[in-house]
């Protein structure tokens, strides 16, 4: 079993990091290149570090994942197609051609949202701010993604609607359900936040903006205002 990392903090603002590690467990053999550990497939590029600063600027507690998408998707609901993608943007990953799907979910999935439901039980928050990155292009199409940051909700659209305008306001190009729709995906957060009647922000960072430590700091700042002034305005 391998269990998600827990940061504290005492702001009742609570950090999610779905995919923040490109770790595969000993014993899983995925079949793919150790460079492609490093692309998008495997992790969401830069959301790691980011969320650690956002974490220490915010004083906020946060959770994040300790083991790739790859391996398994923990912002995928367990019956989901995709759990344990055999494919991801053109790329076969053979060692998920016939995975062990129950051990897989008991190992990592499972310990992931009941370290997540215990965290919100201890610390109660006002808002959950879940932090993700985006490709400018996925390999299997052609469009580019303008967007610099996306906000995704699903029916819950308190915070989104905060948070957009803020983003807007500091001059950025925001998607709103973009570059994907969270009516669509937003497993993660369907269950901790919308099941539990709990605002929530689901934000995506085009991860050319936060490949490097000057673009963490900068985005980090960036957010760092809008979570907090959005959790102001929800509560």
């Amino acid at each position: 079993m391998t269990e998600p990392e827990i940061l504290s903090g005492n702001a009742d603002i609570l950090l999610l990091c779905d995919h923040a590690s490109n770790h595969v467990p000993e014993g899983i053999k995925l079949g793919v290149r150790p460079e492609q550990l490093d692309l998008h497939i495997a992790i969401d590029i830069g959301a790691e570090p980011l969320t650690r600063a956002l974490a220490a600027s915010l004083d906020a507690p946060a959770i994040l994942a300790t083991v790739s998408r790859l391996v398994i998707d923990l912002h995928r609901e367990p019956e989901h197609p995709d759990l344990i993608p055999s494919v991801s943007d053109g790329h076969v990953i053979p060692g998920n051609a016939l995975p062990d799907r129950d051990a897989r979910i008991a190992s990592f999935h499972r310990p992931y949202h009941e370290a997540l439901t215990a965290l919100i039980d201890r610390t109660a928050p006002a808002l959950l701010a879940s932090i993700h990155s985006f490709t400018p292009r996925l390999e299997t199409a052609h469009a580019e993604r303008p967007w610099q940051v996306g906000i995704l909700y699903n029916q819950d659209d308190r915070a989104a609607r905060i948070a957009i305008d803020l983003l807007a306001a500091e001059g950025l190009e925001v998607g709103d359900n973009q570059p994907y729709s969270g009516k669509l995906l937003n497993a993660t957060l369907n269950r901790h936040g919308e099941g539990r009647g709990l605002p929530y922000l689901a934000i995506e960072v085009r991860n050319d903006l936060i490949a490097d430590a000057a673009g963490v700091a900068r985005w980090s700042e960036i957010l760092t205002r809008v979570i907090a002034e959005t959790r102001n305005r929800v509560a």
